[in-house]
């Protein structure tokens, strides 16, 4: 009998969610409606819920409210890698709209030193939706909040008007939405379909959660590396907004989850009050979800620490985060442990959190505001405790990498001088022009702290991201706290980076060391116009100036162009790289002279990036980001279907990101090619792949952690406590290693996220790169993990034939922001016949 009711009740929802949804299915039915308004259907041309919204028709109808209602104002901040609009609605009374500038002048002397009223003060919401493209309920509920707000006539909704600035993000990621909704539309059944097993569930790689290059935008908040990351940074920091929501979906067999998260593994940097507030809001979605049924739950999992995603970044920043993770449909209508699970059903549940955050926000007003107001208010007398205090960092050798540490400062309005003249702080000198010197006693010195932080003591040992992005250490620059803020030069107002130059002209030769972060871009463009260029293998000195390991040559005579055009072409290139070469009239050295067989010729590199099937999008992302935006190297993204078909001869180097496995057939064609000369060059999986199908000898180091006194209930835990889920670590340095090629100190600092744990090579040559003795710097990892770390090597590099394979343990190339470890990769490519 209960077997026949679940079926009959399961044919009844599945009728129920082929029947056709209107506006009444989500709107609020007690209240009347601006006939004025558009709706979403009479623009896009379709119900909300019957196709996945393109982000071409989200534009259009965001621009036909604008311009329809007084409630309604629109700007576009900019343009994704794909050229789409970064839209921003702001949402209030007309009343409002009419005088928003001085609001927002208001809204921000509130958080400085400024005596404000806040008790009648509108509050500040920012809604951003699917910022992972393949979670789209939020978006497609993005139609029907904004319309809500445009066109619900009530004293509620004008109240709240009155008294709520809404910062209206439809799309925090318009490339992603736009490759989801393509998939999901053009595989939709006229009949819906809720097995799970049919193609529509199961979108192709890399799938629509990421931006162009592939990167999960919901950790770019921090680092604020990609366009749309910048465009609505720039937006928070120029409101600095009481509330942000950031609206997600999780599993199909999830229920709805908003925050707070586990309690435990809150960032200590962030108040108690904070996580107090957010579960009082929280009170207001229950209460909102009860009235339509829908389960949910809270405070068991995803958790406040990493400040890099939207629902944690306003933690550090004086706002209260919120997230929301949905089940999704991930398509129309799919079966799941919950009942037949529809993609309206979805979006309604999004719909009613938004307005349950806008009833929260109009309720708790004078609360938040209060707690935004004390919160900078406390930050304030932190930073005058250490108003004699400072931090310094900068790289005379590479202006560049302190030039953009220097930016992200900059995005997160956070103020910074020149220092006044050179000076040494803890055994590291700092050259004037080169360095910069960031004041504790600022407004936002409580971000400052949680950027530049090395904590490596923790409450819990699970973290839902990373534990650890110290700036100074990712980006591998010479800094030192504590400083005296009597080294303050003039504060950078209008930050320029450093020109380039060529000191003259030379009938001779050109030298370039290789420090600078674009001396990657600037060889890569010599060797595509044919012109000749060294790289020296030992150090050397001449005219009174000392060079490097990895300074490049480049001789005038015998070149392809006359002398005249080469300096020419060559001052241009300084200038774009912000580099400098300098001009040399004799070969006579102290050290090796300029004909030395010390000098190696360079060959122009020829690059396949595996992609595809069983590559990790991400990281294979993260690469193509760095060689097409950074560096202007074109490569060939070699699908894993087609590399049987493809001619590798064309090629001197192919790299492999993160992946388990390769087709037999591939497999034996990459092994062959390498033999033949080629390099291959393995990330973090690949490593394990390399070695289990010989292409590389390597010895691993195992953990063996028994579970003693573990209960069944503690068993996940203590599974989860064995992950390095993203800690820094130090490692030293054999400089006149090839791999080594402009880094001036001894030690870096390496990111690493894996258990993959390489033994050193009996013979310490080499070992180029091997972890300290104790080698933590930043972040979480457990002490039997610690143990076998130290003294192995994240980097091995060996023969195979005539060809080389070079593995490295963890991705140099982290979420774009990690310049310092960016050339270890380019000197793999660069370099590949000297290592």
């Amino acid at each position: 009998m209960n077997k026949l009711f679940i079926i009959c009740f399961m044919a009844s929802l599945f009728a129920t969610s082929q029947s056709k949804i209107n506006l009444s299915y989500y709107l609020p039915q007690d209240i009347s409606y601006n006939q004025n308004i558009p709706t979403p259907k009479s623009i896009i041309g379709h119900q909300v819920g019957d196709w996945h919204v393109t982000h071409d028709k989200l534009v259009q109808y965001m621009y036909a409210l604008a311009k329809a209602s007084d409630r309604i104002s629109i700007e576009n901040r900019g343009k994704t890698f794909e050229d789409r609009p970064l839209l921003l609605l702001t949402i209030t009374s007309p009343k409002n709209h009419q005088n928003i500038d001085a609001i927002r002048k208001r809204h921000i002397d509130a958080t400085n030193n400024t005596p404000v009223d806040i008790k009648d003060m509108p509050i500040v919401v920012y809604q951003g939706f699917s910022i992972h493209g393949n979670e789209p309920s939020g978006s497609n509920a993005s139609l029907l909040a904004a319309y809500y707000l445009a066109a619900a006539d009530s004293s509620y909704i004008n109240e709240l008007l009155d008294n709520t600035v809404i910062l209206f993000d439809p799309s925090l990621n318009p490339d992603g939405l736009q490759r989801f909704a393509y998939w999901a539309n053009t595989n939709k059944n006229i009949n819906l379909n809720p097995d799970p097993n049919d193609r529509e569930y199961s979108e192709v790689w890399p799938g629509g959660r990421t931006n162009h290059y592939w990167f999960d935008m919901n950790r770019d908040w921090l680092p604020v590396q990609l366009p749309e990351s910048r465009a609505r940074v720039e937006t928070f920091h120029k409101w600095l907004p009481n509330i942000l929501t950031d609206h997600h979906e999780m599993g199909t067999n999830s229920t709805f989850f908003f925050q707070p998260g586990i309690p435990s593994r809150t960032h200590p940097l962030t108040p108690k009050q904070n996580q107090e507030l957010t579960k009082s809001i929280g009170e207001f979605h229950a209460e909102a979800l009860n009235k339509i049924g829908s389960l949910y739950y809270t405070e068991e999992s995803y958790d406040d620490f990493y400040y890099g995603k939207g629902s944690t970044f306003p933690d550090i920043n004086g706002g209260i985060g919120i997230l929301f993770e949905q089940a999704s449909s991930r398509g129309h209508i799919q079966e799941s442990n919950n009942g037949v699970l529809t993609f309206p059903f979805t979006i309604k549940n999004q719909f009613t959190t938004i307005l349950s955050t806008l009833n929260a926000a109009k309720s708790m007003s004078k609360d938040l505001l209060k707690y935004q107001h004390d919160f900078y208010k406390n930050a304030r007398q932190e930073g005058l405790k250490q108003s004699t205090k400072a931090i310094v960092f900068g790289d005379e050798k590479d202006a560049a990498k302190t030039y953009h540490l220097a930016e992200i400062l900059n995005r997160h309005k956070i103020k910074f001088h020149e220092i006044k003249q050179d000076f040494t702080a803890n055994g590291k000198r700092f050259k004037k022009g080169y360095s910069y010197i960031i004041p504790k006693n600022q407004k936002n010195t409580r971000l400052i702290n949680a950027m530049f932080e090395k904590r490596t003591t923790f409450q819990d040992t699970l973290f839902y991201d990373i534990s650890a992005w110290s700036f100074q250490l990712a980006f591998n620059i010479n800094y030192a706290e504590n400083v005296s803020t009597n080294n303050l030069g003039e504060q950078v107002i209008n930050l320029q980076p450093r020109k380039g130059n060529i000191s003259g002209s030379s009938n001779y030769a050109y030298l370039m060391e290789w420090h600078e972060y674009y001396s990657p871009k600037l060889l890569n463009q010599l060797l595509n116009k044919g012109i000749r260029t060294k790289v020296a293998l030992k150090r050397f000195s001449m005219n009174n100036k000392d060079y490097d390991y990895g300074t490049l040559l480049i001789p005038v005579q015998n070149q392809k162009i006359n002398s005249a055009d080469l300096h020419t072409y060559l001052n241009k290139l300084a200038k774009e790289s912000y580099l400098q070469i300098y001009a040399v009239n004799t070969g006579l050295t102290e050290g090796i002279d300029l004909g030395s067989r010390n000098f190696k010729t360079l060959v122009k590199p020829k690059i396949a990036l595996l992609v595809g099937d069983g590559i990790s999008s991400y990281d294979a992302g993260e690469i193509w980001h760095l060689f097409d935006t950074r560096f202007n190297i074109a490569i060939t993204k070699l699908d894993t279907k087609t590399i049987g078909k493809a001619d590798l001869d064309r090629y001197n180097t192919i790299v492999i990101p993160n992946m388990k496995s390769l087709s037999e057939s591939s497999t034996k064609k990459l092994k062959s090619w390498t033999k033949r000369g080629g390099t291959i060059i393995g990330y973090r999986n690949t490593v394990k792949w390399l070695k289990e199908k010989e292409f590389i000898q390597l010895d691993f180091e195992k953990t063996n952690i028994p579970a003693k006194h573990v209960s069944f209930e503690e068993k996940n835990d203590f599974k989860g406590a064995q992950v390095i889920g993203g800690a820094i670590f130090e490692a030293k340095l054999d400089r006149s290693h090839p791999i080594n090629f402009g880094y001036k100190n001894d030690k870096i600092a390496l990111f690493r996220n894996t258990t993959i744990f390489i033994k050193a090579d009996s013979l310490s040559y080499n070992n180029p790169i091997q972890y300290t003795k104790t080698p933590l710097l930043s972040g979480y990892i457990s002490k039997p993990n610690l143990k076998v770390l130290a003294e192995t090597v994240p980097v091995q590099i060996k023969k195979l034939g005539k060809g080389k394979v070079v593995v490295f343990t963890d991705n140099t190339n982290f979420r774009a922001f990690w310049y310092g470890t960016n050339k270890l990769l380019m000197n793999a490519i660069f370099f590949r016949k000297e290592l």
